[in-house]
């Protein structure tokens, strides 16, 4: 286990080192923070000091070389807007995001495995084409035309739900909730579906029914902890897939999390801001990665079998 641990370590660092190097040239392809936060009155003098102050006057490589001395000692600068630590910001906003990846995977998972069990207990059944069709419309609706539709339809039309923010009850959720759960509902829904019927058929669980076990047993003591294998792979993809879209998701419903720090930090040439938030992003997803190749590993002794020492 500890060589199957090391491997995916080093194998999963190496991507680190090119976000890092990346989100450097492409935050720079943005335009140049003095036009945006010195008017268009300001003197050359006053420009040049701007650029000085915060190193902008520097040569590319030189600026490189800082921002990666500064990343290693975990120094991301400070923003330009706030004059407040960037990483200090990017850590404010960053737990509004997990609560709302998090809260969207337990639903999506727990519902998933009822409803796949379900139209997999009797496939091609009414109640299994219903659901096939649900779930596959789902995982084929974009997120942001969800959103759209969902503030048009409950916030504008109706008055049933707040369209932006994050004060008042419950009901702040839902909307942000639902946009980000049709999709990785619909396709967890198709996942334990199908891993449900290849276990319902396979030979062990003839056995178990031979024996006179309850079909409750054969279906959640024997089938669906072979058909986690796959469920989980899929809803590790899927919970990524969460951390990285919610640039939409919180864009649209004013949600303060790291996606709509990033936009804000873009659209103001906020390099320290937008470099510290994509560099936890990338951080995030790399652990997250790490720990669905151990759940894997543990779940199926052939994948750490398979890592070479």
């Amino acid at each position: 286990m500890l060589t199957f641990l090391r491997k995916r370590v080093v194998s999963s660092a190496i991507p680190l080192v090119f976000v890092v190097l990346g989100v450097f040239c492409l935050a720079r392809l943005t335009g140049n923070p003095v036009n945006l936060y010195l008017p268009l009155s300001a003197t050359a003098e006053q420009r040049a000091a701007f650029s000085a102050e915060h190193g902008f006057d520097q040569p590319i490589l030189v600026q490189l070389w800082d921002y990666l001395g500064q990343v290693i000692q975990l120094d991301f600068g400070t923003s330009l807007r706030t004059d407040q630590p960037a990483a200090e910001m990017v850590l404010t906003a960053f737990p509004a995001t997990l609560q709302l990846a998090a809260v969207t995977m337990l639903i999506a998972v727990a519902g998933a495995v009822l409803i796949g069990c379900l139209a997999a207990y009797r496939p091609n059944s009414l109640a299994d084409r219903v659901s096939s069709f649900l779930s596959m419309t789902a995982a084929s609706i974009p997120d942001f035309w969800f959103a759209i539709m969902g503030v048009l339809v409950f916030g504008v039309s109706l008055e049933w739900l707040p369209t932006s923010g994050v004060s008042g009850g419950p009901e702040v959720w839902v909307l942000p909730i639902a946009t980000l759960l049709i999709r990785p509902f619909g396709v967890l829904v198709q996942v334990v579906r199908g891993a449900m019927v290849a276990a319902l058929s396979a030979p062990y669980t003839k056995v178990a029914r031979s024996k006179g076990a309850s079909e409750k047993r054969v279906v959640f003591g024997h089938a669906l902890r072979n058909a986690t294998t796959p469920a989980l792979t899929v809803a590790g993809d899927l919970t990524i897939g969460l951390v990285n879209g919610a640039v939409v998701v919180e864009t649209i419903f004013g949600w303060p999390g790291i996606g709509k720090l990033m936009i804000d930090s873009i659209l103001q040439r906020d390099f320290a801001v937008l470099q510290a938030a994509v560099l936890l992003t990338a951080i995030t997803i790399f652990l997250l990665n790490i720990v669905i190749d151990l759940c894997y590993a543990l779940l199926d002794a052939r994948v750490r079998q398979a890592v070479p020492a």
